[in-house]
């Protein structure tokens, strides 16, 4: 029964905050709602992993430890399934964000939402999703097409902070681990890492907050429970609230397949 493996990872898409548009929550917050999730998890990731329906949206993997690390009721508001293709021309509406000259494009500023979303060449399930976020794109308006450059050229582009060549760019976040989450958080939204070359630490979109970087130092000295639940509580209502990347699915640790047809009793669990 699906899900078939056990997430660890959360292949994510970074904003890259410099593009014309993407400095705006309203923008990154409509491409996020409007991408069909449920897609990717049956084609990219064939049913191996679970759904953001069966698993709500965080800044932890859906292992039962990093889930009990925060608030669900807390941030109940700010989760989306995805596919919410209204929800999402209603958030640009509201912010005036809106197609002025009927190409059926919108602007900001006088300038047409267009954008690249960017993975490497032959990664064929990031591609299909990266090909799922431009749909998205083309149903509130807003044009993403995309570019699948070979890992030789892709890995000297995103990991420099300046860079101006991709917009929406998928990057891979830790997986299990003794520092995890906080290492994932770290990964999401250090400012330390914000606008530096060769950077192949993490906040790969330039994303600062200063109430981020105050938690992230506190929680490796916390040994109480209840604070470090508080603490994830808040980073996550920081993150789904200022949607700087977006997680685009759960990736098993392990892809385990077996056939059965000669030689049995492999484990199951």
């Amino acid at each position: 029964d699906a899900p078939y493996g056990i997430g660890a990872s959360l292949p994510t898409a970074f904003f890259n905050l410099t593009s014309n548009g993407l400095d705006q929550v309203a923008v990154r917050k409509a491409i996020a709602m409007a991408v069909d999730y449920p897609t990717i998890i049956a084609n990219a990731m064939t049913n191996q992993s679970p759904t953001f329906a069966q698993v709500p949206r965080s800044i932890m993997n859906p292992t039962a430890g990093e889930q009990a690390l925060y608030d669900k009721e807390a941030v109940k508001d700010l989760q989306w399934i995805g596919n919410d293709v209204e929800g999402a021309k209603k958030v640009l509406d509201e912010a005036g964000i809106v197609d002025t000259d009927g190409d059926g494009w919108r602007e900001l500023d006088g300038q047409k939402l267009s954008y690249n979303a960017v993975c490497p060449n032959g990664w064929s399930d990031w591609q299909a999703a990266m090909e799922i976020v431009a749909a998205a794109g083309e149903k509130i308006g807003v044009e993403i097409t995309t570019l699948f450059p070979e890992w030789g050229v892709y890995q000297t582009v995103y990991v420099n902070g300046e860079q101006t060549e991709y917009d929406i760019f998928m990057v891979w976040s830790n997986g299990a681990g003794p520092t995890n989450p906080w290492g994932r958080a770290r990964q999401l939204m250090s400012a330390a890492f914000a606008g530096t070359q060769n950077n192949w630490n993490g906040n790969w979109g330039g994303y600062v907050n200063p109430r981020v970087d105050e938690i992230l130092a506190v929680i490796p000295n916390e040994t109480d429970q209840a604070k470090l639940v508080e603490y994830y509580t808040e980073l996550t209502k920081i993150y789904l609230t200022d949607i700087p990347s977006f997680t685009l699915m759960y990736r098993p640790d392990q892809f385990y397949t077996v056939n059965e047809s000669v030689w049995t009793n492999y484990p199951a669990a």
